[in-house]
């Protein structure tokens, strides 16, 4: 346990194959005794005559923590162990594991290899009484020659496993410590004269078209690719393989091969692509591309580490379904059956090693195994395991060294060593900041000034391995980081972090379900719900952050001419090599009657020097207090206005790397508020990547209220990874603007305690939010400081209110003035800071309440989904139903969620249709929930929220923005919601009898 070496008695890595040699999984039913240390546990258990049946039986693969022996721990950095490397605590569980199985004749006429996929942390292996070896490298496979060994009946095969072991140092990677064998246990046939290991390279030429094969196989061997015309074609040198389709991401092209001899074939499908680094860009046959990328870990919420096909594949289908490309495999190599998705659904592949040493950052990387040439053996076996085993797979375009493990020889050294072995694909790692051993320069949460900054100067790739922490409601400022990324050529995109909530799936006393998080099983060091960071929940339904990276990733952008596509508060240039130069505004670059954009030469060099982009420091003022973003089309951002012209016209921008159009369909449908009055189709364009071009629409029918034409790009036909009408990107004009309806005046009118017979808690001012993931390491501190979350009000007069915290001497004077009568009520609040403020707000505006029978709720506005200053742009205008429940977002760890933006009116109401409609004037932001904010704050799971008796009504003139500050930068200036003079208006109306 304490040996610092990979291990012993394994065989030489190899490729992950299947053959038509005979194979056998020993997946199944193992039994297993969970000892607490390693002196306890038994003696003898790789004998036969050793008696297991007191034993518990226990499934292979598991992890044994997610089947009731021990529990699972999470930490992030901290190791849960003493750091005194290589030793491990005497108090280390180690589960036995006894498997009994018969063979046929016919396997005992052949040599033979035992293959484990997977055992954390340390394994050592018996087979019918004999030693095979010592393993070390958890998500590594690792295989030993069992030919002799063998018998037809009662073979025993035995493994110990150890919880900790040096190995564990090495393994310090953002997650639950599990434990077993999680992976699968195969026994291998390998006939004499067999293929034992292979490599196809796959080249492409993208100035010819060209494909060329080159082919190391151990021992004699053919190759044939039939379809391609290569029938046993000689692998003693480079195989010309004609004209060919070339694989990427978005036009995964496979090839079915097969390298054989004499005993043995071997199914392949074969990818023709290049990866080179030229200009300082990644390019894939020839294109730089742009990484829309995630990071992933293995997990599932019942099963831990042993995530079955079926989630590995519907992983991937959903990545696909949100215009992701790429995927980093953080922090190991995955399954390898994940990588065999990735080569046919087409996602661009970072395969990251077993690899990270984070504790080490707790005691100023003293000791650090990466610069100890005792670990070096350990460092390099963990690569060659993870190259060899993945070299086939196209989808692969970079190797990571590993994350997070400070930097030093050792890590040189695997830089080295891969290089020499594979010289086609660059090398990655984060850690190396001075790019002394890498290919490409590598951050993680870099500020988006920091991006802007690197985009300007960097004369490597630059690639955000990590960003947009996606813990809890976010991120934000997904769109600020696109437009950089596309704004300099060498900034070619990153891995948002991460794909998955890592939560585990336990019930209360009562039998409901909730996720658990670091702390929930009496971990003595944990933290907390750090691991609960994804853009899937942990069942893999999407969280609201999918949805908006989806608008992000959009590989079509649709939009109204002479405007931004993407946001009017960023003025987007041209991207990269290759890439149109997107000035919407200027007619010449956008293509009209079928004509190409021409492109912008001096934007299309690396080389060029950037300006830099400012980041503003404060809030812009704008009428009603709203962050500039927050304000609807036509309140004082000039996007989708009517231009009083014959026929209306949209752009549509073409952002994918390699493929025309032509495999979408465009439809577009009229809404005047939100009820369709007129829809049809629009000829697909023909439209080359970095191009745009501008497309009429039909003569619309007349409307009176506000109208939004909504353009759909969707696909055209079923394609492996959705159905036909799947749709891709999407976007709106507005071409019948909000008209605010002349005010009557009424008489004066008192604070209302029903509207139309329904109770309502009078409305008064509201700051405080529940805190986000993100609000809590930053900004919930000073609102707590500030006292936001304890506010007192004092009334003046009738109409006039002061609002502050307890013992601070800056508040709100607000002043409510009520007009109306019993068929309407008009409410205008004025509010006023008072004194100097310390900190931003976290919300400015109402709160009240209504009964909780009042559950059904329509809306004219954004939607469907919840929006954020920061995080709005998968929120189309439209009319909206849903329940309050329906209206929640389950964070794992409660807080704040549920907003819905730009709302210009809403109804809540019973089954029979009473209720009551509230209109802004013009909108206002709105939430609806069946418990407090200050209950959602105190609730730690799901379950620990319980409907009350009245439905709350949050009716806001703004909300702070959400920001990354969870890991990575807080909230960007122009999101800020900061204190000053602001004004809301509402009415409200009975609805029914």
């Amino acid at each position: 346990m304490d040996d610092v070496s990979p291990g012993n008695g394994a065989l030489p890595p190899r490729s992950a194959f299947t053959s038509d040699a005979p194979s056998l999984s020993l997946n199944g039913d193992w039994r297993f005794h969970l000892s607490p240390t390693a002196a306890d546990a038994p003696a003898g258990i790789e004998q036969d005559t050793f008696d297991d049946s007191s034993w518990s039986t226990l499934a292979v693969p598991s992890n044994w923590q997610m089947h009731g022996f021990g529990k699972p721990a999470y930490t992030n950095v901290q190791y849960p162990f003493p750091i005194d490397p290589p030793h491990v605590p005497s108090d280390n569980p180690t589960g036995d594991y006894r498997l009994s199985f018969d063979l046929t004749a016919t396997w005992l006429a052949h040599p033979a290899v035992l293959r484990f996929d997977g055992i954390d942390s340390c394994g050592r292996v018996w087979l019918n009484g004999t030693e095979l070896g010592v393993t070390r490298g958890s998500r590594l496979p690792v295989e030993f020659d069992v030919s002799g060994l063998l018998r037809e009946h009662g073979n025993v095969l035995a493994v110990r496993v150890h919880q900790w072991s040096s190995g564990s140092y090495l393994e310090d990677q953002d997650m639950w410590w599990l434990s077993g064998i999680f992976r699968d246990v195969t026994l291998h046939a390998r006939p004499t004269g067999g293929i034992a290991d292979y490599w196809v390279r796959a080249d492409y030429d993208h100035t010819t078209g060209q494909g060329r094969l080159r082919v190391e196989v151990d021992g004699v061997a053919w190759l044939s690719v039939p379809e391609l015309g290569i029938l046993r074609a000689s692998v003693d040198a480079s195989i010309d393989a004609g004209t060919v389709e070339p694989w990427t991401a978005e036009n995964p092209r496979l090839y079915d091969g097969y390298p054989a001899s004499d005993r043995e074939r071997v199914p392949l499908r074969i990818g023709f692509r290049t990866v080179t680094i030229e200009d300082g860009q990644v390019k894939v046959n020839g294109q730089p591309i742009m990484l829309r990328g995630v990071n992933r870990h293995e997990h599932h919420p019942t099963l831990g580490r042993a995530v079955p096909y079926e989630t590995a594949r519907a992983d991937v289908l959903l990545m696909k379904q949100h215009n992701i490309n790429a995927v980093r495999t953080s922090h190991y190599p995955p399954h390898p059956a994940f990588l065999d998705l990735c080569d046919e659904y087409g996602l661009w592949v970072i395969d990251e090693c077993d690899l990270e040493t984070h504790g080490f950052s707790e005691v100023g990387w003293d000791r650090n195994p990466s610069d100890d040439p005792r670990w070096e053996a350990a460092y390099l076996n963990r690569m060659t395991r993870m190259v060899e085993r993945d070299k086939n797979h196209p989808s692969i375009i970079m190797w990571s060294l590993g994350n997070e493990s400070h930097t030093g020889r050792n890590l040189a050294a695997m830089a080295e060593w891969t290089r020499s072995r594979d010289a086609t694909r660059p090398v990655h790692y984060e850690g190396d900041a001075a790019c002394e051993y890498v290919d490409v320069y590598s951050r993680m949460y870099a500020s988006h000034a920091e991006v802007d900054e690197i985009g300007r100067t960097t004369k490597l790739p630059f690639i955000q391995c990590e960003y947009a922490h996606a813990m809890g409601n976010g991120p934000g400022g997904l769109l600020e980081y696109r437009d950089l990324f596309e704004k300099y050529p060498r900034c070619q995109g990153g891995f948002v972090w991460e794909w998955l909530d890592h939560g585990i799936a336990r019930q209360d006393p009562e039998g409901r379900l909730f996720y658990a998080y670091g702390g929930d099983f009496g971990e003595t060091i944990h933290d907390g719900s750090f691991v609960i960071d994804g853009l899937v929940f942990p069942d893999r339904s999407p969280s609201p952050g999918l949805r908006e990276l989806k608008k992000i990733f959009e590989p079509v952008r649709i939009g109204p001419p002479n405007t931004e596509l993407a946001d009017p508060e960023t003025t987007r240039q041209a991207t990269r090599p290759g890439a149109a130069t997107w000035k919407t505004a200027d007619p010449h670059t956008v293509e009209t009657q079928g004509q190409p954009a021409p492109l912008s030469p001096d934007r299309s060099n690396p080389k060029t020097a950037e300006p830099p982009q400012t980041f503003k420091k404060a809030s812009p003022t704008t009428p009603g207090g709203r962050p500039l973003s927050s304000l609807p089309a036509g309140e004082g951002v000039g996007v989708g206005r009517g231009e009083g012209v014959d026929r209306w016209k949209v752009v549509v921008a073409n952002h994918y790397d390699y493929s025309g159009l032509e495999h979408l369909s465009f439809a577009w449908k009229l809404e005047e508020e939100g009820v369709e009055v007129a829809a049809g189709t629009l000829a697909a364009p023909r439209l080359r990547p970095g191009r745009e071009i501008t497309l009429e629409l039909p003569e619309l029918p007349e409307t009176a209220g506000e109208s939004w034409v909504t353009v759909t790009a969707a696909l055209a036909n079923d394609t492996a990874w959705a159905s036909a009408n799947h749709p891709i990107a999407w976007g709106q004009l507005n071409v019948t603007p909000h008209r605010r309806v002349a005010s009557v005046t009424k008489p004066r009118a008192e604070a209302p305690h029903e509207i139309g017979g329904i109770p309502i808690v009078q409305p008064k001012l509201d700051l405080w939010r529940a805190p986000t993931e993100n609000d809590r390491p930053g900004e919930a501190l000073r609102w707590r400081e500030a006292g936001l979350h304890r506010l007192q009000h004092r009334v003046i007069s009738d109409e006039r209110t002061r609002v502050a915290p307890p013992a601070r001497a800056f508040g709100m004077l607000v002043t409510y003035t009520w007009t109306g009568d019993e068929s309407e009520l008009h409410l205008k609040a004025g509010i006023e800071p008072d004194g100097e403020w310390p900190c931003t707000l976290p919300r400015l505006g109402l709160r009240t309440a209504i009964p909780r029978q009042f559950g059904n709720v329509e809306w004219f506005g954004r939607g469907p989904g919840e929006a954020y200053a920061d995080s709005r742009q998968a929120a189309a205008v439209g009319r909206f139903r849903s329940t309050v429940d329906g209206m929640q977002t389950p964070y794992v760890f409660p807080q704040e969620n549920g907003n819905r933006t730009e709302v210009r009116w809403a109804e809540l109401t019973d089954d029979t249709g009473r209720g009551i409609r509230i209109e802004g004037a013009p909108t206002f932001e709105f939430t609806a929930r069946r418990w407090t904010s200050e209950e959602l704050d105190a609730a730690g799971h799901t379950t620990d929220l319980e409907p009350g008796e009245w439905i709350h009504l949050n009716l806001d003139i703004a909300q702070n923005g959400l920001g990354t500050a969870s890991c990575g930068p807080g909230v960007l200036p122009q999101h800020e919601l900061h204190a000053h003079a602001a004004s809301i208006e509402l009415t409200f109306r009975p609805l029914g009898s």
